[in-house]
């Protein structure tokens, strides 16, 4: 499988290993300097904010503890412009999984580390996020497991997991408001991941709380969780979200429109159902070949006993014609789900590409450098931003896999 590259400091030594004169040596350094995204440093760190008040109104963490985000003051024509910012991290789909992600910072704000490097569309700079880099940029910290979707709660004995991630959604909206949230002018509500899909199921609930003259979009970063069979036939992504949504208690917050109709407990769950209900303008950044829907989802480790996809999920390249063929099966799935949206969606925006990856938007490398991937010759920065602020269509969709190979910094591509 390939990843995005979240390590610069190891890449670059590695450009530097590989490089055999003083001149490339140099050039190297200086596009570390300028493009590297987690190298913390003091200009990119953002302190942590704890929501003790939400505690009372039981807006709280699995483990109890208060909710948190980092916040990143606007400044300029950004000081009335907010970007608010769905952290990732899976779900836990059982008490025992729950009770495990409690004690680590996926469960807890006692586990959080207290600041934060903003990267990529937070970045604060201007050459690494022309259009939202001087916003109030708040990166909403995910210690629910059910991508802020429940309200419900486990005891048995000494063992007590919160599932209140509609309470913590909610608790941090209200704490934002009186910073300036209140008379936003613009808003986008975006996300990674686990992230990704809480977007789909708050999108049109930010707007709520929003001035209505205020223009407020939504923006899922590789939150397209498809509702696909495995290799073995088997439903493992509708069984995963079936659990998670039954344990967090989930089913009442999902869209009524969208319930009414489906067939089975977690169906509005999947973004792929939930999107044509959302009325607020939305930008959908996905890989066609997203890595963790292919590795957990599509061939998952349970379907695989012999280790058969163990090359071909380490590099795409190591894979035969046979597993090609099933990864573009996976492709054909993200274009089909998405066709009515990029049909007939008049405000919507698309970034679809080919390369294997999970999460692009919050890597410096990814979202705007000299070398970040691109449709048509457009960065995703890019294609963000003229969606958002209208100054062109923006619907960009890949070839399949080989024909592009426009994946720089996605590693093994």
């Amino acid at each position: 499988m390939l990843y995005v590259i979240q390590d610069p400091e190891e890449y670059n030594k590695k450009k530097k290993m590989n490089t055999t004169s003083f001149g490339f040596v140099l050039i190297s350094l200086l596009l570390f300097l300028t493009f590297t995204h987690s190298s913390a440093t003091k200009d990119n760190l953002v302190d942590i904010t704890l929501v003790e008040n939400a505690t009372t109104q039981g807006a709280v963490c699995l483990d109890g503890s208060p909710p948190a985000y980092h916040l990143d003051r606007g400044f300029g024509s950004g000081a009335n412009n907010w970007l608010l910012f769905f952290e990732g991290g899976g779900w836990c789909r059982t008490i025992k999984q729950c009770l495990k992600r409690a004690i680590t910072h996926r469960g807890s704000s006692t586990h959080m580390e207290k600041q934060n490097p903003f990267v990529g569309i937070m970045s604060k700079n201007a050459s690494l996020n022309p259009d939202f880099y001087n916003w109030n940029r708040v990166r909403i910290r995910y210690c629910d497991g059910g991508s802020f979707s429940g309200d419900s709660m486990y005891k048995n004995g000494t063992d007590i997991l919160y599932f209140r991630g509609q309470r913590i959604w909610k608790a941090i909206i209200l704490d934002l408001l009186p910073k300036g949230l209140n008379v936003t002018e613009k808003a986008l509500l975006s996300g990674c991941s686990a992230g990704g899909l809480a977007t789909f199921l708050h999108c049109d609930d930010f707007t709520t709380f929003l001035p209505k003259n205020a223009t407020t979009k939504c923006m899922s970063d590789a939150g397209v969780f498809l509702d696909i069979k495995d290799i073995n036939s088997t439903h493992t992504a509708r069984e995963k979200f079936e659990k998670v949504v039954a344990l967090q208690g989930a089913k009442q917050f999902l869209n009524e429109n969208c319930t009414s109709s489906s067939n089975y407990t977690s169906q509005c769950f999947f973004p792929q159902y939930a999107l044509s209900y959302v009325k607020a303008p939305y930008f959908i950044l996905n890989s066609a070949y997203d890595t963790y829907q292919f590795k957990r989802h599509l061939v998952p480790p349970s379907t695989d006993p012999s280790r058969y996809w163990e090359q071909c999920k380490n590099k795409t390249a190591a894979c035969d014609v046979d597993q090609l063929n099933i990864l573009q099966g996976l492709r054909s799935e993200m274009i089909n789900a998405l066709s009515d949206f990029n049909d007939f969606s008049e405000t919507g925006g698309m970034f679809i590409n080919s390369c294997f990856a999970h999460c692009q938007a919050e890597y410096d490398e990814t979202w705007f450098a000299p070398d970040s991937p691109r449709i048509h010759n457009k960065t995703i920065a890019e294609s963000v931003g003229d969606w958002y602020f209208e100054r062109t269509p923006s619907r960009l969709r890949d070839d399949a896999y080989p024909s592009n190979c426009n994946c720089p910094n996605v590693t093994g591509y």
